[in-house]
């Protein structure tokens, strides 16, 4: 059973950092909106981390379905 809750310890933890980055990247599109944004790849790594991070939470899901 430990095992169990460090998964659920682990994708708190991911759904978290999701939050964050959806965050973060709304604040990008808005400051790009606004012409305020410098570097506009921030935008596409920000996305590129969302998904990511949806797809460990994913994968968490169906291994602790399993």
């Amino acid at each position: 059973m430990p095992d169990k809750d460090k998964l659920n310890g682990s994708i708190n933890e991911l759904r978290s950092e999701l939050g964050d980055s959806q965050d973060a990247l709304q604040n990008l599109v808005f400051q790009k909106s606004l012409q305020q944004l410098e570097d506009s790849s921030q935008i596409k790594k920000t996305r590129k981390k969302i998904a990511r991070l949806k797809t460990l939470i994913h994968e968490n899901k169906i291994l602790d379905n399993s």
